[in-house]
């Protein structure tokens, strides 16, 4: 079977490592998942997630050495149709709204401390 960069692909975990593992692939092949490509969340350590024998699914991302392909398994879960999911918001509002809120806490910060400041006058 032919390896394509972006392919969805059955694998097994040949071998964990303390930066990611191993992963025979279909044909003979092998790859490597690296530990930022496991999950979504920050992972510490591998083997809280995977096993030697467990079979995955995972992304191709490339080629990294001879026969040594770069593979995610966060990449590989079905995504939800576009309709089902939720609108994202645009990252510059949710900073502006931030900001606002925190200009606005300091704004009445400064004017709780300048009114004790003035009373002990």
């Amino acid at each position: 079977m032919t390896v394509e960069t972006g392919a969805i692909l059955q694998g097994q975990v040949a071998r964990l490592l303390e930066y990611g593992a191993i992963v025979e692939l279909p044909g003979g092949n092998t790859g490597l998942i690296h530990i930022s490509e496991i999950a979504d969340e920050y992972v510490s350590t591998v083997s809280d997630y995977l096993r030697e024998g467990d079979s995955v699914t995972v992304r191709v991302l490339g080629m990294k050495d001879e026969k040594r392909w770069e593979l995610s398994l966060r990449q590989a879960k079905t995504e939800e149709p576009a309709a089902r999911r939720a609108p994202r918001r645009r990252p510059s509002q949710d900073l502006e709204k931030r900001l606002s809120e925190f200009i606005s806490h300091s704004n009445r910060r400064l004017n709780e401390l300048q009114r004790n400041r003035s009373r002990k006058r």
